[in-house]
């Protein structure tokens, strides 16, 4: 027995198409979207058919078995590695497009995987007459807040941070180029995801927070939004099936910013509550050690080289902040799990996973 998630009064939805195609679907959103929309007893399940695509290294074994998906394997960075994911279409037909890099080993993987692979996935959609597309976009096209009590609105200008977010913006516009030639696509903007599915990244966060080796710049104050997976599962589904005017784009995160020092005792309270032991101590450095890695950041970037690390602490004496009041607005988006809860749930799934945090 499924239920619809409920519906705002002022908030016109789409009934569910005949066929989903997921993008991206072996990472972080990918797989727990895919969970969402095989749950027979969830809020999101398709009755309908589903078509996942799978980049060429991407291991299948990460994607649930069920009769309703089918598995398509192929490379978003050319027209002939989606062909196959648009084959056949019958009925309507949605495409949430979330293939990306965030970390890649050289910054040349950006516009290849996220700006060309976006404008590909979206002419082949509008080829293949889709109904809509969601893209999976970022923060990053907007940089950092101006100062900690700025919030992203969701009329800004584009601000790229760096290689990342300049890819990202131009995939942004390469998909309303194809707005502008018939394609019905609307823009999902989460910011720092967190929950299940999480990718080894996020596992280590949580070590380095659980070990005390986790860096708090410039005493924490900086604000960052960040969005549960579940509740980024819900916006998208949201900006899927509500009417309104192609070309749209709306912040999906958690109700509410917080603060570095609240995403670090959350996550420590969290690990506590599951029984691990968390250290006291705890790393602080000076807003010139984030300073300096953003500078070192910017040049090995230029050289086509890139390092997480230096990126994510140059990120660290940085607010990223954005109000979703129109998503509430327009889509009857209302996040429901909140960072406490979100990380319980986080760490409890890495223990099923059998992680070591």
């Amino acid at each position: 027995m499924t239920t619809e998630p409920p519906v705002p009064s002022a908030v016109a939805r789409r009934g569910t198409p005949d066929l989903t195609i997921v993008t991206g679907a072996a990472g972080w959103f990918g797989r727990a979207f895919l969970a969402a929309l095989l749950d027979r007893d969830g809020p999101y399940a398709r009755p309908g058919r589903i078509r996942a695509l799978l980049g060429p290294d991407d291991d299948a074994a990460t994607l649930p078995r069920d009769p309703r998906l089918d598995v398509v394997v192929g490379d978003v960075r050319s027209t002939a590695g989606v062909r196959e994911l648009f084959a056949d279409l019958a009925g309507v037909t949605d495409v949430v497009h979330a293939a990306g890099v965030i970390h890649p080993s050289s910054t040349g993987d950006f516009i290849e995987v996220n700006t060309r692979g976006t404008q590909n996935v979206a002419a082949a959609a509008r080829r293949n007459g889709v109904r809509r597309v969601v893209h999976i976009s970022s923060n990053s096209p907007f940089g950092t807040n101006a100062h900690p009590d700025d919030r992203f609105r969701n009329e800004e200008p584009y601000h790229p941070y760096l290689g990342y977010g300049r890819s990202k913006m131009r995939a942004e516009r390469r998909l309303l180029d194809e707005v502008g030639s018939g394609l019905d696509a609307v823009i999902v903007r989460p910011p720092w995801f967190y929950g299940p599915h999480q990718p080894a990244r996020q596992t280590t966060f949580f070590t380095m927070i659980r070990t005390g080796r986790f860096p708090v710049v410039a005493g924490g104050g900086q604000r960052r939004s960040m969005v549960y997976v579940e509740n980024l599962v819900q916006g998208v589904v949201a900006a899927e099936l509500t009417e309104t005017p192609p070309g749209r784009g709306w912040w999906i995160a958690d109700a509410e910013p917080y603060a570095i020092t609240e995403i670090v005792a959350a996550v420590k309270q969290a690990l506590a509550s599951a029984g691990l032991d968390v250290a006291s101590r705890q790393i602080r450095l000076p807003g010139l050690a984030s300073t300096v890695a953003e500078r070192l950041d910017r040049v090995i970037q230029a050289t086509g080289r890139y390092n997480a690390q230096l990126h994510v602490l140059g990120e660290l004496g940085h607010t990223i902040a954005c109000d979703i009041t129109a998503a509430r607005d327009e889509l009857g988006y209302d996040p429901e799990i909140d960072l406490a809860e979100g990380m319980r749930r986080s760490v409890r799934w890495c223990l099923d996973q059998g992680l070591t945090l």
